[in-house]
């Protein structure tokens, strides 16, 4: 029983919903350098704003302070050692399926009533949202990129889920920085 929960345990922290596409940082960068951030004017285009875009970016300011404090870097108004920008990318993606003549599976589906025919290719079942978030960190100094992480979801069709995914990519993604 007690190996079943331990697999179980780790099925479940396996099957996170959040991808970190890239973390990219410059040398000698490290987190500890810095001891106040601000963030950066957000500007916003496209898919991203929505009726909820405002309470789903303040959601994200809120967990990128809690993941910078917690590593000592101290949120400021007023001269502050790194500038973090966010950008947010959230589009509809068509989900799809590919048949094949020779699967044998796929041979077993045919179209319409009085046709009868059968046709190989991509097909369209539903659509789904994709949102990526791009966190860059500025040297307020130097005024150059030194750390920039990136991470993707599907956004979950509830929008009362969307706090908890945003805890959740940030905690992964503020993970990957040294």
């Amino acid at each position: 029983m007690r190996q079943l929960l331990i697999f179980l345990v780790v099925l479940v922290s396996a099957c996170s919903s959040v991808r970190i596409k890239d973390v990219k940082q410059e040398q000698g960068f490290t987190i500890a350098k810095y001891k106040t951030f601000s963030f950066a004017e957000v500007i916003k285009e496209g898919d991203a704003i929505g009726p909820n875009s405002e309470a789903n970016l303040q959601l994200l300011k809120e967990a990128i302070v809690k993941e910078m404090e917690g590593k000592g870097v101290k949120l400021v108004t007023e001269n502050p050692d790194l500038h973090v920008n966010i950008g947010a990318v959230i589009m509809t993606q068509a989900q799809t399926v590919e048949t094949s003549f020779t699967n044998p599976a796929d041979r077993t589906y045919y179209m319409g009533g009085r046709n009868y025919s059968w046709e190989s290719g991509e097909k369209q079942v539903g659509t789904y949202r994709d949102g990526s978030v791009i966190v860059h960190l500025v040297d307020q100094k130097t005024q150059k990129l030194v750390w920039q992480g990136v991470a993707e979801s599907v956004m979950p069709a509830k929008e009362k889920n969307v706090p908890a995914l945003i805890q959740e990519a940030m905690k992964t993604l503020f993970t990957k920085m040294q």
